[in-house]
């Protein structure tokens, strides 16, 4: 196991017996000058000092342009190959080269690759919009709301209900056939996002053809129908309509569950701030992310995600100084007894599945489930 075990007393004493989340709480807000807001001005003087935030153009460049290569030979294939039933494992490519174009945009919405956020924002418009066909715009505004407020109920859109619930009182509300489906939850988690491609597709297009006020709507609409008219018209011209379906489906799948594999790890599971409290920068974004350690290999494979605490304390850090920045934060907590959390990827994996499972357990009726029972007689 990989995780240091350094716990402030006050995560500890506000973690209730009852409830087997660890639910952080303050009391009153950190003033400017408090040993906290000292801290991370002391680590972010350190981590400046080392050019950790220069950009680093030539790596983002190269990175595009290899994935740029990769999305032609795929193109390539498609049509060499026809109406053939290997066309699913191009499928599958596909899925993986725009996951890993995913990670550029989430990059670019950081602004880790250019200087200037107006480049970067085309960038990430081009990307998400035209290549992949999600509303760049969409996930932006969603995934600031997320930084902003990392596991904090009723502000952190990540961990709000759909098919899934984070929460026990999320659990309790199901009905049905996702009442089921929440009980064993953390077992359906992976297989259901294989449907996670197909979900990121829908909000994203209620978003930009919804009535809601949308910045650069017309742009979006133009570069997304753009988008499904290249790559529709190109799999239903060279395959039937039967394989043509096919595609579409396992590329979306894999995409999916390669987004959702991705992102998991980093906060579910992971202590949860309630909403109203006041926790200073430097612990909320340190005590509610985890990161995913392992080789350099995976830096690439989650493009950087694996980082999550030095992303989270520095979003525009560029991903090949994420590995120094560890070493420098990591030093810190052990100096200023904060936790950090690091497990390997399928620990991760198997935190996040013990987590939900606890959650949708809760949804139970108690007098079936001794265990939740007992939890929640206990004051």
């Amino acid at each position: 196991m990989m995780t240091a075990t350094i716990l402030p007393e006050t995560v500890r004493q506000n973690a209730p017996r009852r409830d087997p989340r660890i639910i952080l709480t303050a009391g009153r807000r950190k003033e400017a000058g408090s040993p906290q807001t000292s801290a991370f001005a002391q680590l972010s003087r350190t981590v400046k000092a080392e050019g950790l935030l220069a950009r680093r153009r030539g790596f983002y460049l190269s990175l595009l342009a290899g994935l740029t290569l990769a999305l032609a030979a795929i193109v390539a294939m498609v049509v060499v190959l026809g109406d053939s039933w290997l066309q699913l494992i191009v499928a599958g490519v596909l899925g993986i080269v725009f996951t890993q174009f995913a990670f550029l945009a989430h990059e670019a919405a950081h602004r880790q690759i250019f200087a200037s956020g107006k480049t970067n924002d085309r960038l990430g418009l081009i990307i998400g919009d035209l290549v992949i066909g999600l509303s760049y715009g969409w996930w932006m505004t969603k995934h600031s709301r997320h930084h902003a407020n990392p596991n904090t109920m009723g502000k952190d859109p990540d961990i709000e209900k759909d098919t899934i619930s984070f929460l026990e009182e999320d659990a309790a509300q199901s009905r049905g056939l996702v009442k089921v489906i929440t009980k064993h939850q953390g077992y359906f988690f992976f297989p259901l996002l294989l449907l996670e491609g197909f979900n990121l597709h829908k909000h994203g297009a209620i978003a930009v053809f919804g009535p809601a006020p949308f910045k650069k709507r017309a742009l979006e609409i133009f570069l997304m129908l753009t988008h499904f008219a290249l790559y529709l018209g190109l799999v239903f011209t060279f395959m039937s309509p039967l394989i043509a379906c096919a595609f579409v489906v396992v590329q979306m799948a894999v995409f999916g569950l390669y987004m959702g594999s991705s992102f998991a790890p980093n906060h579910k599971g992971m202590p949860l701030i309630e909403e109203g409290s006041n926790v200073d920068f430097l612990s909320r974004q340190i005590l509610t992310s985890r990161n995913v350690g392992g080789p350099r290999f995976i830096d690439a494979m989650m493009g950087g995600l694996n980082l999550q605490v030095e992303h989270h304390l520095f979003p525009s850090m560029p991903r090949p100084a994420l590995r120094r920045a560890r070493e420098i934060v990591r030093a810190h907590c052990l100096e200023n007894n904060i936790l950090y959390t690091e497990a390997t990827l399928f620990e991760s994996y198997g935190i996040v599945i013990r987590y939900l499972n606890r959650v949708g357990l809760s949804a139970s009726d108690p007098f079936d489930c001794p265990l939740v029972n007992s939890y929640r007689r206990r004051d």
